[in-house]
């Protein structure tokens, strides 16, 4: 069904893992020996991952309302991490890709000590920081000139901010959106939660308007968990009220899951307006971001 998985040294004691639709980039920063351990146990378990998500896709598939039954670790870690959501339409496939960025994570964790590391599952990254330290991840929000954002600023994380995971959705991410936010990115305790939440504000950033084009994902595609729900394919320019209603729909649910403990920090971005949530210690230098980048 899929190739082998690919594992290759990138420059600066990086590496990639690529295996069907998982693209993964990660370092580790310690003792010589421990980043050695900690990069072989993250690659024998990247090789497993895909087959075993594979063999769940029925139960990941399923709305949480349908408790769907898993037993993988990287399934598992989805579910749970959708469960605080589940008051609104949302399957485990919602955490996919920060699952797999904690699994990886945890993984080189219990191979050996590490100053510091990051696991990057297409955007959504896993962070873990000893004491002391911290990264930088550049962000980009700016569509209005190409499709690919430009690199607008950067987060910097310490470790005193108990932040494990960063994670990027809206409508021009790879995975479709109910919703019209060009980016929201949320920081959460770890990358499962924040790839969750990152997609249900996205969603809630919406309105009905005039030239907003939407079609039933299962027409875009057939093994989409989203059905016949209807996801954005275009938007046209709006008016600066019409974002403002929409922006405000998705600060709402923000402000929500930011009240409940499930979410650091988030950043909306609707053409060139923009909205922060809690992310006064996290967010000091850069615009409100789209999609992350590690910078070290």
């Amino acid at each position: 069904m899929f190739e082998p998985p690919v594992i290759q040294k990138l420059t600066g004691g990086r590496l990639h893992f690529q295996h069907g639709p998982i693209d993964v980039v990660l370092k580790a920063w310690g003792a010589e020996r421990d980043v050695a351990l900690a990069y072989t146990a993250a690659s024998a378990r990247f090789r497993d991952i895909l087959g075993e998500l594979v063999g769940e896709l029925g139960e990941l598939r399923k709305p949480m309302d349908e408790n769907p039954a898993v037993t993988g670790p990287v399934a598992r870690l989805m579910v749970a991490a959708c469960r605080p959501f589940s008051d609104v339409f949302v399957t485990p496939m919602a955490a996919v890709a920060g699952a797999v960025a904690d699994e990886l994570m945890a993984t080189m964790l219990a191979a050996a000590p590490l100053a510091k590391a990051f696991v990057n599952d297409g955007g959504d990254i896993a962070i873990h920081l000893g004491s002391g330290e911290s990264i930088s991840i550049g962000v980009a929000a700016d569509f209005s000139r190409s499709a690919v954002p430009a690199l607008n600023g950067n987060v910097t994380i310490r470790a005193e901010d108990h932040i494990g995971g960063i994670a990027t959705s809206g409508r021009h991410g790879r995975s479709f959106s109910l919703g019209i936010a060009d980016s929201v990115t949320i920081l959460a305790r770890d990358a499962a939660t924040a790839d969750v939440a990152a997609t249900l504000v996205g969603n809630a950033v919406n309105i009905d308007a005039p030239g907003i084009v939407r079609r039933a994902a299962r027409e875009l595609d057939p093994d989409s968990d989203l059905g016949d729900r209807l996801v954005t394919v275009e938007v046209p320019p709006l008016t600066p009220a019409q974002i403002a209603t929409a922006l405000k729909a998705g600060r709402a649910r923000t402000e929500d899951y930011f009240r409940h403990g499930l979410i650091a920090a988030a950043a909306i971005t609707l053409e060139s307006f923009s909205e922060l949530v809690g992310g006064e210690t996290v967010f000091p230098t850069a615009e409100p971001s789209g999609r992350s980048q590690v910078i070290g």
